[in-house]
């Protein structure tokens, strides 16, 4: 007697068993299952996830092979790993981005902390993982973007008089920067120059389709923070802190400030976190260590991430070559991909949980806790 032919039902209550850990929900009623086809011991099937930098998908795929593979009948498992971002949340008192799906704001309450540093490299490890990714510069007094992104010259005007983005290494780019002479002249702008200014680069640029525009912040929470968070419905907030007593202070009025005007906190990156010295591999706690660990545990925001005080960073990044590029395998770099896959995780999960994804809402979105 020949056993019963395999069916959709067992195979996806196989795929049940495979659990998203930040989404805490089964794959299958999370909908990550698309064009299941059975024929003939023959499975294939697509796992779309919400974002292609996800941290386990390898895992996921092994698990997903494994379970369905040990299925009386099946012969044969073809698994198809791909992603559709989710989109970030509406606001009816702000104005969208058209076509862009995610605005993350990386943000400080002071400078020197390497805030553009992490929004550059933020940026290209999520390009690198396959998203559509947009760099935008709001410091209109320091843009630091075309230096890091070795990009000069200036936008065009594109249909409708809009300005087309630069573009280096994947990533669209816009700053002050591109529109200013190359003599060191400063920006000397009052408040509603900057606010303009940072309204433009918004809605006056031909972004296109875009996963995530990561917006590197000016430090403080002066006017072009105040019209980027009146304006568009930001995904969340990364806030950048070092380790020291100092910057910490200035990172909880960061993270007060977006969190009193209702944005949410993804999350906290400690910057410069510790020295490994090349020579002899001894770590050193030049800044002291632990800040943004005991930051994140107090104001119950997760710490998406601790990056390595490294020379090269700025070596690199003084030629125009973000570290996760010019040096792909080393320890820093490695360490900014991680931070990009705990952001992109958090934007994931902020999205499904408020229920504005492309997906079921998995549940209500907590408030941070602040105070």
């Amino acid at each position: 007697m020949s056993a019963p032919p395999l069916t959709e039902t067992q195979i996806l209550d196989a795929l049940r068993r495979i659990q998203d850990p930040d989404l805490h929900r089964d794959i299958v009623s999370l909908d990550f299952i698309k064009d299941l086809k059975v024929e003939d011991g023959s499975v294939a099937f697509t796992i779309e996830l919400t974002t292609p930098a996800c941290p386990v998908k390898a895992q996921m795929e092994a698990q997903a092979k494994e379970f369905v593979g040990a299925l009386p009948g099946v012969k044969e498992v073809d698994v198809t790993m791909s992603a559709r971002v989710t989109r970030g949340r509406a606001a009816t008192d702000k104005q969208s981005i058209s076509g862009v799906r995610n605005i993350i704001a990386v943000a400080s309450g002071k400078g020197g902390v390497g805030k553009s540093t992490v929004a550059v490299n933020l940026a290209m490890a999520l390009a690198e993982s396959g998203a559509r990714v947009g760099l935008m510069d709001s410091d209109i007094y320091g843009p630091s973007i075309p230096l890091m992104m070795n990009v000069s010259g200036s936008p065009t005007a594109g249909a409708g008089n809009r300005m087309v983005p630069m573009e280096n290494y994947g990533v669209k780019l816009m700053s002050i920067g591109f529109m200013t002479p190359g003599d060191d002249s400063p920006v000397i702008w009052r408040g509603p120059m900057v606010m303009q200014a940072v309204t433009q680069f918004l809605y006056n640029v031909e972004w296109g389709e875009l996963d995530y525009l990561i917006v590197d912040m000016p430090p403080g929470t002066g006017d072009a923070v105040l019209t980027l968070v009146q304006k568009v419905p930001l995904s969340g907030a990364v806030i950048v802190t070092t380790p020291q007593d100092i910057a910490l202070i200035d990172a909880k009025k960061g993270l007060m400030m977006f969190t009193k005007v209702e944005t949410p906190i993804l999350g906290i990156v400690e910057n410069m976190s510790s020295f490994v010295c090349p020579h002899c591999g001894e770590r050193t706690e030049i800044f002291s260590s632990g800040g943004g660990r005991k930051m994140s545990e107090k104001y119950e925001v997760p710490l998406l991430g601790e990056i390595p005080l490294d020379p090269e960073i700025r070596e690199w990044g003084d030629q125009g070559k973000p570290i996760v590029i010019a040096k792909p395998e080393s320890p820093v770099a490695e360490a900014f991909r991680t931070f990009a896959s705990a952001v992109a995780a958090r934007v994931s999960v902020v999205n499904i949980g408020t229920g504005t994804a492309d997906r079921p809402a998995s549940g209500s979105y907590i408030p941070l806790k602040v105070g």
